[in-house]
């Protein structure tokens, strides 16, 4: 079933939100909370058609399990913010890959 324009409205504003709260909280939330609240926002998107954003949370989800934690798991989380922003436009999917590469992997 094909989500209307309100439905990926709502879903969009759930994901903003969910994601500013984890970012907010981010030094204080334990890795397996994240990781947790990480998979909630993957199926969320991927039910919005938000599949930009699943690389991002894979990229997320490894450096917890690295342990990683300060400005990569910040920066992971505002490209999650942008993944929302440009939604299923190729071009900005393609721009969104490409800053990807460089704030995620180095």
């Amino acid at each position: 079933m094909a989500m209307t324009e309100g439905g990926h409205e709502a879903a969009h504003a759930e994901l903003l939100q969910r994601i500013g709260c984890l970012s907010a909280t981010l030094s204080d939330c334990p890795a397996r909370q994240l990781a947790s609240d990480l998979d909630v926002i993957r199926r969320l998107a991927i039910a919005s058609g938000l599949g930009a954003m699943t690389p991002i949370i894979h990229a997320l989800e490894a450096a917890l399990a690295r342990g990683e934690r300060g400005s990569h798991l910040t920066n992971g989380f505002a490209l999650l913010h942008d993944a929302i922003q440009c939604g299923n436009d190729p071009r900005g999917i393609a721009a969104l890959a490409a800053v990807c590469s460089r704030r995620m992997v180095g």
